[in-house]
């Protein structure tokens, strides 16, 4: 029976060893590059969330911003309305969206404005109106239908109509008090307006006209 040689059985035996070292370094760096590619996968995972919550809170500051500008835009600078009549016409037709700055209250003859006059009755009406006198003026609605501001005959190139009184409480010569203007409707017939109501107070004007919106008549 032949003995194996021991150097031959040692250098076997060494072969295993290093043969068993290099199966578990493989398993370990399989394991590890396992555990890297997980850890990888996971750290995606996390900064796409990251960048999901990052754009969400970017998507409600930018919206929250638009909504408190055109909360500013138009509650607090700028008002929006529909003409209610054809006091106005041909200026204005009813219908049409009128624009109007909310913060000019310092008026001046022939400004149109918005007005919110509190009607016996009816309660609170919006009207616009053409400003033709302001405060210090005195106005006359003479018998021959014309308007007179100071003692002066007005003539109106954008008015067709006469400037008829209308049976109402106001008296004639008004001399406008601080704060107070005297408004005219553009359609002087029927035209609801200062004849009706008095002069309009500072907290009574809405805002100026800035522009019409045309819906009838294009």
């Amino acid at each position: 029976m032949n003995r194996m040689n021991p150097r031959k059985k040692k250098r076997i035996k060494i072969m295993a060893a290093e043969k068993n070292v290099k199966k578990e370094n493989t398993a370990k760096a399989a394991d590890t590059a396992s555990r890297s590619e997980k850890a990888a996968k996971i750290k995606k995972k996390i900064e796409r969330s990251e960048r999901s919550v990052k754009d969400y809170q970017s998507f409600l500051i930018r919206f929250g911003a638009f909504v408190a500008a055109m909360w500013l835009l138009f509650f607090v600078f700028i008002g929006i309305m529909h003409m209610p009549s054809t006091d106005m016409y041909p200026r204005v037709d009813a219908g049409d969206f009128i624009l109007y700055y909310r913060l000019d209250k310092d008026v001046r003859a022939q400004d149109i404005i918005v007005v919110e006059k509190n009607i016996q009755g009816a309660g609170k009406q919006l009207f616009v109106s053409r400003v033709v006198a302001v405060a210090g003026d005195t106005v006359e609605i003479t018998s021959d239908n014309r308007l007179s501001v100071n003692g002066n005959i007005m003539i109106e190139t954008n008015i067709f109509y006469q400037t008829p009184r209308y049976e109402s409480d106001v008296q004639y010569p008004l001399t406008l008090g601080e704060g107070e203007c005297f408004v005219l409707a553009d359609s002087r017939n029927g035209g609801t307006d200062s004849r009706s109501f008095g002069p309009v107070k500072a907290d009574e004007i809405n805002g100026t006209v800035i522009t019409i919106i045309r819906r009838n008549n294009l």
